[in-house]
């Protein structure tokens, strides 16, 4: 396992492997037995394994598995088992929705909508499973559980597209299909049919943290390379006793930007900025069809959008 690493230039230490800290005694055991991989060192550490599974780890995964063979075998029943058609139309399947009729009763045929009901079913609670997982993983280090809640804001995000926002309107049909190509078709309709959700202010802040983040990112990640030949790789010590590598990127955006982050302070930065992406996102889908049905309308309204003159005269159907 590396103990020296530095990002300008890169070392890879390959000794005993590292087992982590004692396992409890009432936790099961931990998987895998741990290999050095010289190319993952390239990019990180080289060690793999051992990893630790537990009770939500193993009913995520069996959830999870349940959710793709329902979503893949019915890909493949809708192009009659033909194993070649399956393949080539992977990017265009879906599995629709219950229609609207059904509202947004759990008693739905499964050809009817009741089979994305049940994949929708095992999905989430492999996602939850998993967020269990992660947040007792980090109990049982000692850690906080920052990372867990970040995963929590994404989950937000997925619950209110598939969940929460069709039973605020009291139809599953207002949920998207499980497919790549259906589901991308899916949300520009969801931008038509509801004016344009361009003018969805928590769209708007949505992308504003979506590119914030990977500016933040590039920024740090820039800087930590810049200043890694003075030792600034290793952040901690950094944070609680600055030296020249702080020093030195703090100065450089000041003279940059006039304003610097610390060494801690961008981290914090960061994470904020990744949460409030989906969250605002997830705001934003609630807010659609249930408090306004016309973003365009809305940003008319409030100054956010320009009112365009009527270019066609006003039609009269003929009577019937």
């Amino acid at each position: 396992m590396a103990s020296f690493h530095s990002l300008y230039s890169q070392i890879q230490i390959h000794g005993p492997h590292d087992e982590g800290l004692p396992v409890k005694g009432h936790e099961s055991p931990r998987l895998i037995t741990p290999v050095l991989n010289r190319w993952l060192g390239k990019i990180g550490d080289p060690q793999i394994g051992p990893t630790y599974l537990g009770f939500c780890g193993i009913a995520s995964l069996i959830c999870g598995f349940i959710a793709i063979e329902i979503i893949g075998l019915n890909f493949w029943a809708s192009v009659h088992w033909n194993p070649v058609a399956f393949i080539e139309g992977m990017a265009w399947h879906r599995l629709d929705p219950p229609e609207a009729k059904w509202g947004f009763s759990p008693f739905v045929p499964l050809a009817e909508g009741g089979w994305w009901i049940w994949a929708g079913f095992f999905l989430t609670a492999s996602i939850l499973l998993w967020w269990c997982r992660m947040y007792l993983r980090a109990k049982a280090l000692g850690m906080s559980t920052h990372v867990a809640w970040a995963f929590a804001s994404a989950i937000f995000l997925y619950l209110s597209i598939g969940f929460i926002r069709p039973m605020l309107l009291g139809s599953w049909h207002e949920a998207p299909p499980f497919g790549i190509i259906p589901h991308l078709n899916w949300t520009a309709s969801l931008s038509v049919l509801y004016g344009n959700f361009y003018y969805n202010p928590f769209h708007c802040f949505s992308i504003v943290f979506l590119y914030g983040s990977v500016l933040l990112f590039a920024m740090h990640g820039g800087t930590i390379l810049a200043v890694s030949r003075f030792g600034g790789e290793r952040e901690t010590e950094e944070i609680v006793d600055r030296g020249t590598a702080a020093e030195r990127g703090a100065l450089f955006w000041r003279w940059t930007i006039g304003f610097n982050a610390t060494f801690e302070s961008v981290h914090r930065w960061a994470y904020w900025f990744a949460i409030l992406t989906t969250f605002a996102g997830a705001i934003g889908i609630l807010l659609t069809g249930t408090v306004v049905d016309n973003w365009y309308l809305w940003g008319v309204k409030w100054g956010l959008a320009p009112e365009y003159p009527a270019t066609y005269p006003d039609m009269t159907l003929p009577p019937e």
